[in-house]
């Protein structure tokens, strides 16, 4: 399944309610599950990013859904990035170079 990472930030409402971050975070990983969305990891972070979460979806469709759905709560935004793993970085040079 094609892996993304996802470079979350709290907004003004996310972080007043920083006490309820893990509980948010659990919402998150069980509305993942019920699109077929796999939550690998999951980081709080320092720095430009308050979130990092690294997950596996069936699709970018998916994988858009499932973030479309956690930012409509209103507690974070996103930036996400799709990562390819070392087999699927293979098969893309073999692609380029022909």
């Amino acid at each position: 399944m094609p892996t993304f990472v996802a470079l979350l930030n709290w907004t003004n409402q996310g972080v007043r309610g920083y006490k309820d971050t893990p509980q948010r975070a659990e919402a998150f990983t069980a509305a993942a599950q019920k699109l077929g969305v796999k939550v690998l990891n999951l980081f709080w972070t320092v720095g430009p990013y308050d979130i990092v979460a690294v997950v596996e979806a069936p699709d970018d469709e998916t994988a858009t859904a499932v973030l479309l759905q956690v930012g409509a709560l209103g507690n974070v935004r996103s930036t996400t990035l799709r990562a390819f793993g070392r087999e699927e970085m293979d098969r893309i040079i073999a692609k380029a170079t022909g």
